[in-house]
């Protein structure tokens, strides 16, 4: 095997994916084996960088439908970009939902009322959390 390839249970290692997700998403065309090592496939240590950019749009909300479209756009496609304008939008208002939700819980931590749910500020904090 080239020095430079590295082992599919390596890949899964470092990137903390099973080894039959990477081979799934080399059948989406989402990353590409460079070479065999015996029987296991081996890959470039760029994959790593690709895998971390695929988890982080999938943990955004990201289908592989679209995370593939992305990794193959030119910087012309522009409905593309209209698309991803929008998930950009999508991600901010649940980046605030998440702000949100996270300060009511910060207090509900220090909150002394009883019962906690019944706790003005918390109530006025839980409301100004949308729905998801």
């Amino acid at each position: 095997m080239d020095d430079t390839l590295i082992d599919i249970g390596e890949v899964a290692r470092q990137s903390g994916l099973a080894a039959s997700a990477l081979r799934f998403y080399e059948r989406k065309g989402l990353i590409e084996a460079e070479g065999r090592n015996g029987l296991r496939r081996a890959y470039r240590p760029e994959t790593l960088e690709r895998l971390a950019l695929i988890s982080c749009a999938r943990d955004a909300g990201f289908t592989l439908s679209e995370i593939g479209r992305f990794l193959r756009a030119g910087p012309s496609d522009e409905r593309l970009r209209a698309h991803m304008a929008a998930k950009e939008r999508e991600v901010s208002q649940r980046v605030d939902q998440l702000t949100r939700l996270r300060d009511s819980l910060r207090h509900a931590v220090v909150c002394t009322h009883d019962p906690l749910v019944e706790c003005p500020e918390f109530k006025q904090a839980v409301r100004r959390v949308p729905q998801g």
